[in-house]
Formats: C-alpha cells, structure tokens, sequence
C-alpha cells in the first residue's frame, strides 16, 4: 500500500492522540508512522520527538483558543476583564472536547513531576496573551521595576491558570458548571486586588523607602 503523502501537522496530532487513547503511547516513532501509514521522515518535518509533541498539543489549544477569540467580531472591544474571561471559557471547552487525553497526560504528571514541562509552550502562548491584553498597572518611572512588574503579573496569571485546570481535572459537575463559577470568581478577584487602592499606596510608600535609603536599580 502506498504511504500516505502531504502528512500535516494537524494530522500528525490528530493520530497521535488518538494512538494515546486507543493503544497508548506508541513505542516509537517508526511503529506510529507504520500504524498510520505515511513515513516516518514526515514526523520528523514537524517534531523532533514525541516529547515535543506533546509539548505542542496544549499549546495548540491556545493558539486555537485566541484564534477563535480574534475570529469575533466584538472580541477587540472588549475590557481587558472581559477577554480573560473569553480566552478561559474558549481554553476550556478545547480542553472538554479533548478529556479524556489531558486527563491522561495529568495522570502521567501526577507520577511524574518532571513531566510538568509538557506545559511549557502552553505557557509561553499564555504568558504572550497576557502581555497581549491590557491590564492595569503602575508605572514606576524606572524601566526594571515595569518590567518586573510585568513578568510578575504575567506569572500570577499562570499560576491562576493552573489553579483552575487543576479545579477542572477535579470537577464532576454536570457541564462543568462549578469550572465555570470558579473562573468568573477568580477572575473577578484578580481584578478587584488590581483596583484596590490601599495596595497603590504601599507601593507608593515602598518607593519612597526605596529611593531614601538610595538604593539604585
């Protein structure tokens, strides 16, 4: 039979996990090409590795995320509060439409921490996101205090992001509605510290004892 040709990425994916889900994972990349018809030298046009396979998965569910964001027509009106809340309601109906796979690689993280660096490029995609978006901030007048600033909300972002796939993996109600409250609230709340002034003013002060006791960044 004659090897399949114009192999894509797409595809690669979609047989990938499904091979995951039917079989498990394949031995190796010559028995997945021959299970699924198409050489192997085409695998390696796309990915050096399984690893890095899996590494792409969840970050294609970003990208597909913010795609469909931007396909919207309203979306580039929308508060920076509001496009959060889309881009975690869009993330997360991907992920229920592919359960029963990220429910299998969690459990593989769960064994094995190290295998937490399948969220890497997830995180890059994330992390640009929220840079995309604007968020209130402070501005420090000093360039290295911004852009910590800037690393530290795009981290706490993640960190929230992680908390509510975490919620989600745990979550048995019907349509996940308790994933979706989980979202609204969080999100609110990460908000609402924003808007809070007493946290301005400690900062305020913070700068102040910065700058008399001289301390040059």
């Amino acid at each position: 039979m004659a090897k399949k040709k114009n192999i894509t990425q797409e595809k690669i994916v979609e047989w990938y996990m499904n091979s995951v889900l039917t079989s498990g994972k394949p031995t190796s990349i010559y028995s997945f090409a021959q299970e699924n018809n198409f050489e192997e030298s085409d695998f390696y046009k796309h990915y050096s590795s399984f690893e890095n396979l899996e590494k792409s998965i969840f970050a294609i569910f970003a990208k597909e995320t913010i795609h469909l964001l931007h396909k919207t027509e309203a979306y580039k009106e929308y508060s920076s509060k509001d496009k959060l809340l889309s881009f975690y309601f869009t993330f997360f109906e991907l992920l229920t439409a592919n359960r029963s796979y990220v429910l299998m690689q969690f459990k593989d993280i769960k064994s094995d921490f190290s295998k937490l660096s399948v969220l890497k490029k997830l995180r890059s995609e994330f992390v640009n996101f929220i840079h995309g978006i604007t968020l209130e901030k402070i501005d420090f007048k000093n360039d290295k205090i911004n852009d910590i600033q800037d690393k530290t909300i795009a981290e706490s972002y993640w960190v929230q992001l992680l908390m509510v796939l975490k919620f989600w993996i745990d979550d048995e109600s019907s349509n996940f509605e308790k994933t979706d409250v989980f979202i609204e609230k969080s999100i609110k709340a990460s908000f609402d510290i924003q808007q809070i002034a007493p946290v301005k003013s400690v900062i305020d002060l913070a700068k102040f004892l910065w700058k008399e006791k001289g301390t040059s960044l």
